[in-house]
This record gives C-alpha cells, structure tokens and sequence, in this order.
C-alpha cells in the first residue's frame, strides 16, 4: 500500500497481479456457492436405514396431488392415508380435534383443526423430541413442497429408524390449519398435555419448490443445539445470520407458537424457486429432489442423534455463531461476539495509523473517507428498490408476485452491476481528492461499525460484517508492514469477505425476492468495498469513468433485456386474483379482481372500478369489478341467541358446500370467543382495526357442518350490522365461469378462486 494502494514497479505487473487476485477471489465465491447446492437424491434400492428422496416420493404421490386446505375433503383423505402409514409403522396415533386460534390487528381468526400426533417411546427419555410439520395447504396449490415434502420425510424418516430403540421419546406432529394463522401447532400447545410438556423440536417447511435445507431460526439458548446440528448432520446448511434476515419478513411458522411454549428448537426450511410458492405450481412435478432429501437426510440424522442424547446436555444458556465455510460449519459461542467485534474495530484503526505512518493517508482525508462511504451503501441500495418501481410499474403482474419471479437473474445481475457502479463512481470522485488509500481504509470503518451494532441488537448476524472487517483490516496491515507479500496479504484479507458477503446476498435474493432488494444490494456494496485496494491496478489511467459508465450502461441493459424476454407461459405462469362475490340480500352477483392491471382473461369478468354494488362491508382495498349471474349456492345465516350490553352471541352456519366464513363488522371488536360442539371455547382478544373495510373481523375456517357460536365483544350501543361471508372453494360451478389458461395461476389474495356469498344482518 501506497499513495496509489499498490506500489509496482511497473503498471503492468501490478495489474495482472491484481487480476490473479481477483480471479482467485472469484473462485472462492463460486466454490463458496457449489458447496452450499443442494444434495442428490438418494434412490429407493438405497439401504433401509438410509433415507431415501425416492421413497418419500410415493408418499406425495398418494397425498399431495390436490389443494388441502383446512376442512377441505381433500385435508381429509390425506389425514386418512397419514394415520395409517404411521399406525402401520407401529406408532401410537390420535387425532387431535380443537378450534384453533390467532388474533390479529382488527381480526380474530378461528379454524377447526385436526391435528395428527403419533408417538413412540423411549427406553430410558430425558425428555421428547419433536418432529412437526403440517400437512394442510394453501388453497390454490397442492402444497407438494410447502408442507408435504417434509411429512413425507416424517414418514421414511420412521421407516429408516426401524426397530431401533431411541431413548428418548419421539413425538410427530403433523398440524392443521398453519396455512390460516398456524392454528393447528397453536391448539396443540394450549390443549395437548404432549404440547405443554416441552422438549426439542425440529420444524420443517418450505418458501419455494428447490435449494438445500436451511436452518434459518432457533430458539433462544442454541448453542446445545447448534453442536448437535453441526455434528450429526452429514450436509449441513444455514447459518446464524438468517435469523435477523428472517424476521424482516411477514411470515410466521409452526415453530413460533411451539416455542413460545417452551420447546427448544430448529427451524429448517429451503427457499429456491420461490415463484411456485402458494401456487398450483408448488406440485410434485416442479419439487427438486435433491431438497426432499436433504430435508428428510437431516431430520434422519437429528431423530437419532437427539433421540438418543441426554437432553439435559442441550440446554444452554446463551447462542452459538454458525455459518459455513467451503462446506464446513462454523460455530462460535456467544462470548466471543463482542471480542470480535472490537478486535475489528481495533484491527481497523491500526491499519489507519499504520497507513498514516508510512504517509499514506492522513486524518482529516481518512475521516472524509469514511463519513462518505455511506454514500455507495445507501445509493446502492436505493437504485435496487428504484429498479424494482420500474419493473413493477412496467409490468404490474410483477407486484402481483410480491417480487418473487421466474427469471430473476438479469435482474439480479442488474442489482448487482448498480452497487458496483455506485462504489466505483463514489471512490473516483473521492481519489481525486483525497488519495486512494483514504476510502480503501475509511471504507471499512462500516462493516467494523455495522459488527458493533449487531454485536449489540442481532450477535448471530455480527459475523457477516465483523470478520470481513477483521479479515481485510489484518490484510492491509500486511500489505503496509510487509512491502513484498502485499497482494497475498490482501488476497488472504479479503478472502472471508468474497466467502461470506455474496453468499449472503444470494440467500437474501431468494428469500426476499427483488421487491425487497435493497437488502442484497447493501451486501454486494459493502463486498465491493472491501476490494477497493484491487481497483487501483486495474482501472485504465485514461478515461477512468469509462468503467463505471460501463456498468451502468451493463444494468441497465439487464434490466431492458429481462423485461424484453420473461414472458408468462404454461411452465412459468403469471398470477391473478379472480373472486364471485354474491349478495343473497340484493340477488345480484359480481365478480371481483384486485389486480392491479388484470390480465385478459380476467378481464372478460370485470371491466371497471365501480364497487357500489358490492355486498356492506365487503370491499377492501382498490378492486375491479363486473356483473355475474347469479349461482345456486346457499346464504349464509347468524342466528341471535343472546346480546347483553357489548357482548352479541351468535350461531352461525355456511350453508351446504361452504368450507368458511367470514364476518366483517361495521364496529371495531374487542375480542371474540368460539365454541362448537365437541369443542373447547376459545377467546382471543382483538386490538386495533382493519383498513379499507369494515374495521371488525372474524373468521372461521374448516366451519363444522352444525355450524359454530360466535360471541362478539363490540363497544357502543345501539344494532350492529354484520355481513356475513360463507366461503366455498372454487369457481367451477359458476354460471359462464371458464378456466383461466395455462399461463395463469390464483394469487394468494385471501379470497382468490373462491365464491364468496354474503348475507348482512343487524342485531
């Protein structure tokens, strides 16, 4: 290091040993990504105590070929054929028959819930261990990979164990209802003795159709557990940072009630292809086996290697740090979280006073240096989320994907090519001014900071940051204090940063999709940082912004280019929403899409924004609409049998063929109760309201045929009026009604692919 970052003799050779470091970086990067690809399916003529993709597959093929929602006869015949295969592999089985429950913002949502609960005794337990899936679907997909692929993991994973003895007690629990606000896992820990009892469990899920299986969530005092994974699974993935990443987002699983509970856990899931998911196309064709067997390997492995633990042992008191390099898991206690990270800050402030000694840099130009490496960051990761506006605004039918498409590449490479356009044009600006060792060293003054503040609020995310800042902080110092191995030492620096950053973003590209880009684009921003000190050699001496130019000009074209090409087809579908909306009061029918631009199919039903003759209470949000004939399909009916003060108790009944209902109250809630017959009485508090439509809610989903009792808390005096909306898979029996054509799929809009018949009432 220098004034100009790398001293040669010559120009030239300084370049080309600039690009052997770059070529050698690049390396690590590609063989970082093949040693997280997914596993190769293992055939069925395997050994029986290998767990074999194969043979979990015709299980799916005998119950994950059709929807399943909760209280679907489809949930039923599957419910059937699991029972069996568990009893015939000698199993104790139940079902467990509750009302499940979660509030939420203005709604509390019920469901009746069948769960399945098979147990097998240990010899000598120290405790249970925990294997839950659920089995239920979303409604517009036969859910092969989100969540069947992992109960039929459960199924060869109990044929692979065989006769031998565990010693501790196995509990599996394949749930209902987690596709409608995990109602099933939670009426498990509120009702079954099995669910308040405790113990380790191992969740399994799905955001996509492909990818290995990751462990992206813990419980609170993982470090038993983590020693557990990283030693008994033979290929494992994931790492300790996913967790933050995960919370980001609006979902939730099994594992979240469970553990709130009292289990210690984790949470596995693969996320590749995620365009499938909650779509027809999340089937049985489009499932790689390669991740139905690297689910099912790991459950394999856990079941024995915690089935015969002393449980005792994996309790702790604090986290581990985990991640993988080359195809090793690392993992570190807690403790070490804030070490690190000061040592990183350490690390970098002495490369700082090292540079400033040898009068490479000087204070004032390091502090501009790094006060102004936010610049890059932040513009990287506005120019991500800007390309997502454009594509979204170019082809709305993108939003309608919530960013999750089938060829994002392009327009990943576009994100990719803007970060780096954003470091070049932010440190040749700053060169000029201050020399190129200033930004090189200030540059890193932000993943050593970023490393603080996640020691401080996420330490198992710390890691991504603190040891690239570590790495390439001891690597300067090595170039400035021993002239003759500088490129090694840079090289060697800025290797932890090329293993870990863009493996990150790749992760983040797959969970977020590009509607939430930006976050990847921070990643590939801070990565191109720490290889500033390569870019001296290699940047032209003439024309420099040339290079930047190229880059935009790269990502723009990307951008332009995957807009031209993905086009929807038969194998890759666009989605739309498409709902018949009958009001039994009025006889008149609608239909209803809240696309934002429907495609032509969806328009020969709707043709305007007029929602006057929507039912009361039924319209939420911007929506388009059309005249629809009326169907031979029964109201729903609230029968009064009680009001006293702000409490309404209500029966309430679907009608024939109505899985579900809904009811929209014109007054906010305070709380709901459901009870049924057989059925425990559930009450839930309500807080808050809904938007853009009556501001109380209540739903019931899998609606026993008797119906159920309702009772509202709704303050004020006065009637209330209250529509009610009895829901009935499918839109087949609809006068006119064609299918929509291969290339297009049913939205996950709550009430897509569904009639929707409403009767409204006063009490």
């Amino acid at each position: 290091m220098t004034g100009r970052l790398i001293e040669a003799p010559r120009r030239v050779p300084a370049a080309m040993a600039a690009m052997a470091a770059l070529f050698v970086l690049a390396a690590m990067v590609l063989v970082t990504a093949m040693a997280d690809s997914t596993m190769q399916p293992v055939p069925a003529s395997a050994p029986a105590g290998e767990f074999s993709a194969e043979r979990a597959l015709r299980h799916l093929e005998r119950f994950a070929t059709e929807p399943r929602p909760i209280g679907s006869p489809a949930g039923t015949r599957a419910r059937n054929y699991l029972i069996g295969q568990l009893r015939a592999a000698g199993l104790e089985v139940e079902t467990q028959r509750a009302i499940g429950a979660d509030p939420s913002t203005g709604l509390a949502a019920f469901g009746q819930v069948r769960n399945v609960v098979a147990t097998r005794p240990g010899t000598d337990p120290t405790g249970t261990v925990l294997i839950a899936a659920h089995y239920d679907s979303a409604a517009m997909g036969p859910g092969a990979s989100d969540d069947a692929a992992a109960v039929a993991a459960m199924l060869e994973t109990v044929r692979a164990l065989g006769n031998a003895a565990l010693r501790n007690d196995l509990v599996l629990l394949m749930s209902d209802g987690e596709e409608d606000g995990v109602l099933g896992a939670e009426a498990f820990v509120r009702e079954h003795p099995l669910g308040r009892a405790g113990g380790v469990l191992l969740n399994f899920e799905a955001r996509g159709v492909a990818g290995p299986s990751l462990l992206f969530e813990t419980s609170e005092g993982n470090a038993g557990l983590i020693r557990t994974f990283a030693r008994a699974v033979p290929h494992p993935r994931g790492d300790s940072s996913m967790g933050a990443f995960y919370r980001l987002l609006p979902n939730n699983t099994d594992f979240t009630p469970l553990t709130k509970a009292g289990f210690r856990g984790m949470n596995f899931a693969y996320i590749e292809n995620s365009s499938r998911y909650h779509t027809a196309q999340d089937s049985i064709e489009l499932l790689d086996r390669g991740s139905l067997q690297h689910h099912g390997s790991t459950m394999l492995a856990l079941a024995r290697a915690l089935g015969n633990a002393d449980l005792a042992t994996v309790k702790a008191d604090h986290d581990a740090t985990y991640f993988r390099i080359f195809g090793l898991m690392v993992t570190y206690p807690q403790w070490l979280v804030w070490p690190l990270a000061l040592l990183a800050v350490a690390a970098v402030a002495g490369l700082a006073l090292a540079a400033r000694r040898r009068r490479l840099l000087s204070l004032p130009r390091l502090a501009v240096g790094a006060v102004s490496a936010v610049v890059p960051v932040a513009l990287a990761a506005v120019l991500a989320q800007g390309q997502w506006q454009l594509m979204a605004g170019v082809r709305p039918a993108y939003d309608v994907m919530g960013g999750l498409l089938h060829r994002p590449e392009p327009f990943r490479a576009a994100v990719v090519a803007a970060a780096v356009v954003s470091v070049l044009v932010w440190y040749l600006a700053l060169r000029r001014a201050v020399g190129p060792a200033a930004p090189a060293v200030g540059a890193l003054v932000w993943p050593a900071g970023l490393g603080v503040l996640c020691a401080a609020y996420a330490p198992g995310a710390a890691f991504v940051v603190t040891l690239p800042a570590l790495m390439c902080a001891l690597g300067g110092l090595g170039a400035v204090l021993l002239p003759r191995g500088r490129m090694i030492a840079l090289t060697a620096g800025a290797s932890m940063s090329a293993i870990l950053l863009p493996a990150l973003a790749r992760t983040v590209f797959e969970g977020m999709g590009l509607a939430l880009g930006g976050a990847a684009a921070l990643l590939v921003a801070l990565f191109a940082l720490t290889l500033l000190p390569f870019a001296e050699p290699v940047l032209p001496e003439r024309r420099i912004f040339a290079v930047p130019a190229a880059a935009a000009v790269l990502s723009i074209a990307l951008v332009a280019g995957g807009l031209a090409t993905d086009r929807f087809d038969a194998a890759d579908p666009g989605r739309t929403h498409l709902a018949y909306v009958m009001d039994a009061d009025a006889k008149t029918a609608h239909w209803v899409s809240g696309d934002a631009d429907p495609p032509a199919w969806t328009r020969r039903y709707v043709s305007g924004r007029d929602t006057t003759g929507l039912p009361p209470g039924y319209a939420r949000g911007p929506l388009w609409t059309g005249p629809a004939p009326a169907a031979d399909a029964p109201a729903p009916a609230l029968t009064l049998l009680g009001r006293d003060g702000d409490t309404v108790r209500l029966r309430v009944t679907a009608g024939r063929g109505a899985r579900s209902i809904t009811l929209r109250v014109e007054r906010p809630i305070t709380g709901a109760t459901a009870a049924g017959p057989g059925l425990t009485p559930v009450t839930i508090p309500v807080t808050g309201t809904r938007v853009n439509t009556w501001p109380g809610e209540v739903r019931f989903r899998g609606l026993p045929a008797t119906g159920v009792e309702i009772t509202l808390r709704v303050p004020g005096t006065g009637k209330v009026r209250i529509t009610a909306i009895a829901e009935t898979d499918g839109l087949r029996t609809v006068p006119g009604f064609t299918a929509a054509p291969p290339e297009l799929v049913a939205s996950t809009r709550e009430d897509g692919g569904l009639m929707a018949v409403t009767r409204t009432y006063s009490f």
